[in-house]
């Protein structure tokens, strides 16, 4: 009988069950990299990504350290002129910036690649262009709003994996470098065990895709091909009554959370599938691992 252990490429997580492909990888030490927006060789994840959005102090101190007075008096005018052309300091970039900074694994990171796809999905589907969650204030789209909450749900998971630590730590972080509240309370939302109801359409879809996209992957590596082409709701289903297969997957959590968005399970099923097979490439899931 097959086992979800019987699949060394996927990394099973020691406190929800995380589902994601791959094997963490040990830490490997920040380059320095060109940031268009900015321009010049600044501090790649650790420094200038991902730290307080509004806060450019912060960013000059660190980016002082390791790139001198002039490199940093550079960034400081780079940013102020991205702030005085209304541009957010939170967007897609800063989020990706955050998640690599934490996370080094690649399972971990094609993790986030597909929540963020099935959010995106969601959002063009539950609330396009509404701007209920806030977005305006912000300075982003829904879409891209739900999909940066996506990206990022698990970002402190690979330093902080224990129930005691995740999502907690990661939320603290996220606060002290001033992301907003309509973000770190989604994520806070999407671990059952924190407390924090999820009240929101964003905070319901986090919950009702975060479990099953890793499902999904998990399916789609048993495939011959590999590959989520091969995936439909009627070869998931049945793989979620053989509780032999990825046994640590919660599936009262797949049912709850289709139910708690208030669509039919397998529809929802259905249409993370389509959402994850337009990311198949980034997520090794397009095929080409069994050609190769």
């Amino acid at each position: 009988m097959i086992t979800a252990d019987d699949f060394p490429r996927i990394y099973w997580g020691k406190s929800r069950g995380h589902r994601v492909v791959g094997v963490p990888e040990p830490a490997t030490p920040l380059l320095l990299t060109v940031e268009p927006d900015i321009g010049g060789e600044v501090p790649a994840a650790g420094t200038i990504c991902g730290t307080r959005p509004v806060d450019v102090k912060v960013k000059m101190h660190k980016a002082a350290n390791l790139c001198g007075e002039i490199e940093a008096k550079a960034v400081s005018k780079a940013v102020k002129s991205r702030r005085g052309q209304g541009k957010s300091m939170i967007d897609r970039e800063a989020a990706w910036c955050l998640l690599t900074e934490f996370t080094q694994s690649e399972s971990l990171r094609k993790h986030a690649l597909a929540v963020e796809a099935c959010m995106r999905a969601c959002a063009r589907k539950l609330a396009p262009g509404s701007g209920s969650s806030g977005t305006s204030e912000l300075g982003l789209s829904e879409e891209d709003l739900w999909g940066i909450v996506g990206l990022i749900h698990d970002f402190d998971y690979e330093k902080y994996p224990s129930l005691e630590d995740h999502p907690y730590k990661g939320n603290e972080i996220l606060k002290q470098r001033g992301w907003p509240e309509v973000i770190t309370r989604a994520i806070m939302s999407h671990a059952e065990y924190s407390g924090v109801t999820r009240d929101s359409p964003m905070e319901k879809a986090l919950f009702a895709c975060d479990e099953l996209a890793g499902f999904i992957t998990a399916v789609a590596l048993i495939k011959p091909g590999k590959s989520l082409a091969e995936v439909d709701a009627k070869s998931v289903r049945k793989r979620m009554k053989d509780k032999a297969f990825a046994r640590k997957v919660n599936r009262d959590d797949i049912l709850k959370g289709a139910a708690d968005l208030g669509v039919d399970l397998d529809d929802h099923i259905a249409f993370c599938i389509g959402a994850l097979q337009g990311v198949a490439d980034k997520l090794g899931l397009d095929g080409s691992a069994a050609r190769t």
